[in-house]
């Protein structure tokens, strides 16, 4: 295998292209585009997001601590890409990509009607990494849009067509390739399938 060897970068990818809706203490509300997110603890359900200081909305999350992450999907894709490349100082971004305003639930902040999935957040503390700072985040309310929803209560993911960033393209995901322990599922039908065999073989052998 030929191995080609880069300077340190950021190769982890695809990754998340999530829409962030923030709100300051004026109450003047802004979206920005984040790549630099994830699920970091699972009790308590905790995110992140990775931002520049530079950024309209940095300060608007620093002062109040609450966010929402919103997912994105292929028909968000352009004002995925809008809400990246434009500063909310200068272009109210709400009017610009016609995405609905809602009002979440258990923070201060807006969330995007249009998304399947917005995950209200509440910061628990800000680390500077560098380039970015992280605000390490609990979920405090998750909302899901029906529209997603089987019949049995479970999300459909397929059907929100999600979208993925990697390095400068955005990206659609294609089918599942299995659930969750299919590996070890199949390993148990195989041994089990083989220890049927061997039962059936002795049983042949017997009435021969």
């Amino acid at each position: 295998m030929n191995k080609q060897s880069w300077k340190p970068g950021n190769m982890l990818y695809p990754v998340p292209a999530v829409l962030v809706s923030c709100r300051d203490k004026k109450g003047n509300d802004n979206l920005l585009t984040v790549a630099w997110t994830g699920t970091v603890n699972s009790d308590p359900p905790m995110a992140y997001i990775s931002v520049r200081q530079e950024r309209h909305s940095y300060p608007m999350i620093r002062e109040t601590g609450e966010f929402v992450i919103n997912l994105t999907t292929k028909a968000l894709a352009f004002a995925t890409d809008y809400c990246g490349v434009k500063s909310g100082s200068d272009t109210d971004k709400w009017a610009e990509t016609g995405l609905t305003k809602l009002e979440a639930k258990k923070v201060n902040a807006p969330m995007v009607g249009e998304s399947p999935v917005n995950i209200e957040c509440r910061v628990t503390d800000v680390i500077p990494l560098g380039s970015h700072h992280m605000f390490l985040a609990e979920v405090v309310n998750v909302n899901i849009s029906g529209d997603y929803m089987r019949d049995d209560g479970t999300f459909d993911l397929a059907k929100a067509e999600p979208i993925v960033y990697s390095h400068g393209w955005y990206y659609e995901l294609g089918g599942a390739l299995g659930k969750f322990g299919c590996s070890v599922a199949g390993k148990r039908r195989t041994r089990h399938t083989a220890a049927e065999n061997r039962k059936n073989n002795r049983r042949k052998e017997k009435n021969v």
